[in-house]
């Protein structure tokens, strides 16, 4: 079984979520190329740092992206996004066994 159709109807959402904007599927696009370091993203982008470090917490905190914090060669710290591999694939399967795994927490008290 694929990670997906492992989560909860509310993971899933949570999930979904995560990549259900523009600007974020924009943001996974230019890193699916290259990683790169949030100056450089944000002016691909065109949008403001904290902006994008608001878009990039969320979809690194989903699992889509990594950062990583790396020394430039003038002693500046500059944190690196890159795409992790992922596969999302939504279907009625899926579906029935996200909401099924919800109705399983609900009544064993998980929730």
């Amino acid at each position: 079984m694929s990670e997906i159709t492992e989560m909860s109807a509310d993971e899933l959402s949570i999930k979904l979520t995560a990549i259900s904007s523009a600007q974020r599927m924009r943001i996974i696009a230019m890193l699916a190329g290259e990683r790169l370091h949030v100056s450089e993203l944000a002016r691909r982008v065109g949008m403001s740092r904290a902006l994008l470090y608001m878009h990039l917490t969320k979809l690194e905190e989903s699992g889509y992206v990594a950062g990583s914090l790396e020394l430039s060669e003038d002693g500046k710290a500059l944190k690196y996004f890159e795409v992790l591999p992922f596969t999302l694939t939504i279907d009625a399967e899926t579906l029935v066994s996200a909401v099924a795994r919800s109705a399983e927490s609900a009544e064993s008290g998980e929730i």
